[in-house]
């Protein structure tokens, strides 16, 4: 079995309300190594044995249509061992 990852952030341009959020929460908690904070979407996709190139066309394409908005976010997609 393999794991296929999807990760989704918003585009460096956009606003992040809730990563700027948290940013600003950790230092209230005692936290102080972050300069910032972008918030994401992680889709984890198991499929039954090493994946094929096709089924890698199919994955990006459902990051494109499905699981990401290309107007905003950028996706990335990989195979987790």
């Amino acid at each position: 079995m393999a794991k296929i990852v999807v990760n989704v952030m918003l585009k460096p341009e956009i606003l992040d309300p809730q990563g700027n959020a948290v940013a600003s929460a950790l230092p209230r908690l005692g936290f102080t190594f972050a300069n910032s904070v972008r918030q994401g979407k992680r889709f984890e996709i198991e499929i039954d044995g090493e994946p094929t190139p096709a089924q890698m066309v199919e994955v990006e394409k459902a990051a494109e249509v499905l699981l990401s908005n290309p107007v905003i976010e950028t996706y990335e997609v990989r195979v987790e061992k």
